[in-house]
């Protein structure tokens, strides 16, 4: 599994930047999605609106994998930071390790095309070991969002089935920024973000439901409800 691809549940990988496929060895796979908000490691990244995502990834039967995915957001900035298109490249590899166990390590870059002038783009690596359903995770920016400094997330992911074609899925990160770097709108120097979160696949789409919130006050993000607990709904389908 991808970085990009952290557990099964749609609305809950969105939390991380996470999208719902798969990728299979020696093949070319595609998604989209339409969710109700993109939430991006708890705070929102289309001011609490709709926003249409999604990707295209190919994977070497050595392990290797590159992408790309997309989507519409809207920080309603009159800083710069007023594009309304996120692009991510990664590159990566993953690889079982032992029984129902794995790997993935790889980088990814943060591109933000329309924005008038604004430093938003940025880098991160990333490593992760999946057992089971669980999975733990850390991503590293030495420069993160904004030109605000270094950054680290950590997290945890448990996934399991309901039954045929439904799934639950529990997600907590933290993250820990520079402190006064800019990033929120205080001097605040870490959070938590957190969801759970239903899926349901029904004649080849899935469908989710997300319960998503963060630790963090609207002063912290910049007088808005960005941060605020919210139910994030999607609809993705896997080609």
């Amino acid at each position: 599994m991808l970085k990009k691809v952290l557990p099964a549940a749609i609305a809950v990988s969105l939390l991380s930047g996470a999208m719902a496929t798969t990728v299979q060895a020696g093949e070319i796979s595609a998604n989209v999605s339409l969710v109700s908000d993109y939430r991006f490691r708890g705070i929102s990244q289309s001011n609490e609106d709709i926003a249409i995502q999604g990707g295209f990834d190919y994977a070497f039967d050595n392990g290797i994998y590159v992408g790309t995915w997309g989507s519409s957001v809207d920080f309603d900035s009159t800083d710069g930071f007023n594009g309304s298109l996120e692009l991510d490249y990664y590159a990566g590899w993953a690889m079982e390790v032992g029984e129902n166990s794995a790997i993935d390590v790889g980088y990814m870059y943060y591109d933000y095309p329309g924005d008038d002038g604004a430093e938003g783009d940025y880098q991160e690596v990333y490593g992760s070991f999946s057992f089971h359903d669980f999975t733990i995770g850390l991503n590293y920016s030495d420069d993160y969002y904004g030109e605000t400094d270094t950054f680290f997330y950590y997290y945890a992911n448990y996934s399991f089935s309901l039954g045929e074609n439904w799934g639950l899925d529990v997600h907590v990160g933290y993250n820990d920024l520079e402190e006064d770097g800019g990033f929120l709108g205080t001097s605040e120097g870490s959070y938590t973000d957190y969801s759970v979160g239903l899926t349901w696949s029904v004649v080849g789409v899935d469908l989710g439901a997300a319960y998503v919130g963060t630790t963090l006050d609207e002063e912290d993000v910049f007088g808005t409800d960005w941060g605020e607990n919210t139910v994030v709904f999607s609809i993705s389908k896997s080609m």
